[in-house]
C-alpha cells in the first residue's frame, strides 16, 4: 500500500503524512509541482528524522505518476466527493490511497481515470478534514481490512 499527494499545498501536512507513512512502513509519492520548496524548514519539523524512513518517490507530474503507476496498482481517490464510505470499500494490498491538494482537491481529469473514490463520512454543515487526518483514519481502515500493520 501506498499514499500519494497531489501537488501538496502545505509543507506540515506532508511532513505530517510522512511521519504517519514512517511509523507503518508505507511509501509515499509526491506529485509535483508542489506549493512549497521540499526542501522546507516546516516540512522537516512537521516530519522530523522520519522523513529519511520513508520510501519517497517523487513525480514531475500527474501524467508521470499515472504512466508509472496505473499498469499495476489500483489508485483510490479520498474526496469529499466520493459517494462510498471509507469503511464500506474493500481495500487491496497494493492500493495506493491518493490525496488531493489541499486548497484544490484534483481536476476533474483525475477523477475520470482513478478506479475508485470514497470519502470520509461527516456531519453535513462540515467541510472537509485536514488531510493528514483524512489519510490516517483511511490509511488506518485500509490496514485493517488488509492485515497490513505492521508487527
Amino acid at each position: 500500500m501506498r499514499l500519494a499527494l497531489f501537488e501538496p499545498d502545505i509543507p506540515q501536512n506532508t511532513g505530517t503524512i510522512l511521519r504517519l507513512a514512517a511509523c507503518f512502513g508505507i511509501g509515499v509519492d509526491i506529485i509535483e509541482p508542489c506549493g512549497f520548496v521540499f526542501s522546507d524548514r516546516r516540512l522537516k519539523r512537521a516530519g522530523m528524522d522520519y522523513i529519511e524512513q520513508v520510501e519517497l518517490r517523487r513525480h514531475e507530474s500527474w501524467a508521470k505518476f499515472f504512466e508509472d503507476n496505473n499498469k499495476h496498482e489500483r489508485i483510490v481517490l479520498l474526496t469529499t466527493k466520493g459517494e462510498t464510505s471509507h469503511t464500506d470499500f474493500k481495500f487491496q494490498a497494493t492500493d495506493i490511497l491518493l490525496l488531493g491538494r489541499e486548497s484544490a482537491g484534483v481536476p476533474v481529469d483525475v477523477h475520470q481515470v482513478v478506479d475508485a473514490e470514497i470519502r470520509v463520512p461527516m456531519m453535513p454543515e462540515t467541510r472537509s478534514l485536514n488531510i493528514a487526518v483524512s489519510a490516517a483514519m483511511v490509511l488506518g481502515e485500509a490496514l485493517r481490512q488488509t492485515d497490513g500493520f505492521p508487527m
